[in-house]
């Protein structure tokens, strides 16, 4: 049991993080502090041995945080976020009861991070990376996340898309420690006493799933609770949300993997999914209790199936806000800035989305929300809506959606993208011989959907194709990198929903593969949020952050056919998302905290105060409570 002691971001740097029941409090220290003085690196040029030795002597560089605990000896090596390992200063050893607890020689982070990759490297398999990893992280936070973040690009795909599917499979024969919290429909009575098992009393950032349909996967039930536990690594390393204020849930309303019921191992409840309207009640039920203990709280759906995702983030994004659909809106998000980017790499204006011709492989929820996202970013132009929408042709595995076919249970938002003008069913091939689109997208979930047939087709019609396969993980990629430049004759522009690596032509030409992922949107709008307290989450903030995504490469870079930084510069884009969904919020009412006058005035003022509210991966002081 902790007690973190947590002020609001308007009053930080004074104090961090909040806990409850007594035994951790983080406190960060002002410039003033003599801790800032006394632990700073005492010059930029020292020598890296020389700087090694002064680490050894105790003068490691800490940040300003100052942790106080009631925890000794054992205790403290067990908590994460206490353990340093072997980098406990002198001091901290005598105060904290851990002389000959650990080895007495104190080392460096960078020599633990030197250890740890080490090891990392040699793992076998990328299962075993990622369980490697999860074993770190379950140890010690610090480290686990500045060795995130030193190699993000290296092992985002392992604690990430696409590692984490195949970790969420076998989530029941690899499970060792519990992270999160687990609601199931037995607990549904105990919601609101449940939350306060939770020991953290400031929760930023929630991230939830019913694991009903994970990545394209489909329904892995409880197997589903390392998609937010990787999702809040991600806002960690990604946006500096301090990881003690981060909580993953998994709601168990059983499964319809009959494989996965029926097997012994399995941890959730063997029964089938619960749907309907006691569905929803439970949802509801869960949102209250939620409410009830971290009313701030921003909560992020994550892999919820298509029959209740876009139900459900209406219910909730303005009754209980902040809230926010990550299949949706963020990819919605990342989609507006990739076709944003896409036109700069052609040499036409943001304007000039209001002309593009979108084929759309995939209807469920991430699909739909993608195209609702480019219509208002085309509407945001000055097109009429309903004019929007007739720039899109949306196939799924029944053909292209056109009138006639549609069912009574419908969503409204699939009924506006209909054709009237072609007949229903067309296949994808066909529908690209008769529309020569500019832009065509997968979101299906179907490995090899675009076939050489199909994306030879498009490139028939158009000088430069726009093929964004988005569909996670990479063995649900609609077509890889290689095969789009090779079908293409090196010119589409590619981007992928997974990682591809670069693919070098017959003349030597290197073609850049672009990985069109969530992370560049969803950790700088949790960034905003926090530091803001944004009481609602807006479709315009996802706009705001699409139109900065895209702007941040130079026109050189573009030009090659790169259309988004590179994930090592995560933290900088986040800062810059984070500024823009910030200035929305603040022009539309919707913070909680006030700001100080520097982040009013101007836009570096704003980024300036967001950084400051970035937690960084270094050990604090711990004292003695």
């Amino acid at each position: 049991m902790r007690n973190i002691i947590r002020a609001s971001f308007a009053k930080r740097p004074a104090i961090l993080g909040s806990l409850r029941n007594g035994f951790v409090a983080h406190v960060r220290t002002p410039p003033s502090s003599p801790f800032r003085t006394l632990f700073t690196r005492t010059s930029a040029a020292l020598q890296h041995e020389e700087r090694i030795g002064a680490l050894e002597c105790g003068l490691d560089e800490r940040s300003d945080e100052v942790l106080k605990t009631k925890h000794r000896g054992l205790s403290v090596i067990h908590d994460p976020s206490l353990n340093r390992g072997s980098g406990f200063s002198v001091d901290e050893r005598e105060r904290l009861l851990l002389r000959g607890l650990v080895p007495p020689r104190r080392q460096a982070l960078e020599q633990q991070i030197e250890r740890v990759m080490s090891t990392y490297e040699r793992q076998r398999t990328d299962l075993d990376k990622f369980q490697f990893m999860s074993m770190l992280m379950d140890r010690n936070t610090v480290l686990f996340y500045r060795i995130l973040m030193d190699n993000f690009e290296k092992l985002a795909p392992i604690v990430y898309t696409p590692v984490v599917g195949e970790a969420c499979q076998k989530f029941h024969a690899i499970y060792r420690r519990t992270r999160g919290m687990y609601f199931s429909i037995e607990d549904r009575a105990h919601f609101r006493t449940m939350v306060y098992n939770w020991p953290v009393d400031d929760v930023d950032v929630i991230v939830v799933t019913d694991g009903s349909r994970v990545l394209a996967l489909g329904d892995l039930g409880c197997n589903s609770m390392n998609i937010p536990i990787g999702k809040l690594s991600l806002y960690v390393s990604g946006a500096g949300i301090s990881p003690t204020n981060t909580l993953p849930v998994v709601l168990d309303v059983g499964t319809d993997n009959e494989e996965l019921r029926d097997h012994p191992l399995y941890l959730g409840l063997p029964r089938k999914r619960l749907r309907g309207d006691e569905y929803i009640s439970l949802i509801d039920d869960w949102i209250s209790a939620v409410r009830h203990r971290w009313p701030n709280a921003l909560i992020q759906f994550e892999d919820f199936s298509s029959d209740v995702a876009a139900t459900l983030l209406k219910r909730y994004r303005h009754k209980h806000a902040p809230v926010f659909n990550d299949d949706i809106q963020s990819t919605g998000c990342i989609a507006v800035a990739s076709v944003l980017s896409s036109l700069r790499a052609r040499g036409l204006e943001p304007s000039d989305i209001a002309h593009e011709k979108i084929v759309c492989a995939g209807a469920g929820s991430a699909g739909l929300g993608v195209c609702e996202a480019i219509a208002q970013a085309i509407e945001a132009e000055g097109q009429a809506l309903e004019d929007a929408y007739n720039r899109f042709y949306i196939v799924d595995e029944n053909g292209l959606l056109g009138t006639g076919t549609h069912s009574k249970n419908e969503s409204p938002t699939r009924r506006k993208f209909r054709r009237s003008d072609l007949p229903a069913g067309l296949s994808l091939k066909e529908v690209i011989e008769k529309v020569k689109p500019t832009v065509l997208l997968g979101l299906s979930g179907r490995g090899g959907l675009f076939t050489k047939d199909v994306i030879k087709e498009m490139a028939k019609h158009v000088d430069v194709p726009v093929i964004f396969p988005m569909s996670n993980p990479s063995t649900a990629s609609e077509c890889t990198a290689e095969q789009a430049f090779d079908w293409t004759s090196g010119r589409a522009l590619f981007a992928s929903g997974s990682p591809f690596g670069n693919v070098t032509m017959p003349n030597g030409v290197v073609k850049y593969s672009n990985q069109a992922n969530n992370v560049y949107s969803f950790p700088g709008l949790g960034l905003a949020v926090t530091a803001l307290r944004i009481s609602c989450v807006t479709d315009l903030m996802f706009l705001a952050a699409a139109r900065t995504i895209a702007t941040l490469l130079p026109d050189e870079d573009v030009q090659k056919g790169l259309l988004f930084p590179g994930v090592n510069k995560l933290r900088n884009v986040s800062v810059e998302v984070a500024a823009s969904v910030a200035q929305v919020a603040i022009d539309q009412g919707l913070t909680g905290n006030v700001l100080p006058d520097s982040a009013l005035k101007s836009r570096e003022g704003l980024t300036d105060f967001l950084r400051e509210q970035m937690w960084e991966p270094k050990y604090g002081h711990i004292v003695a409570g």
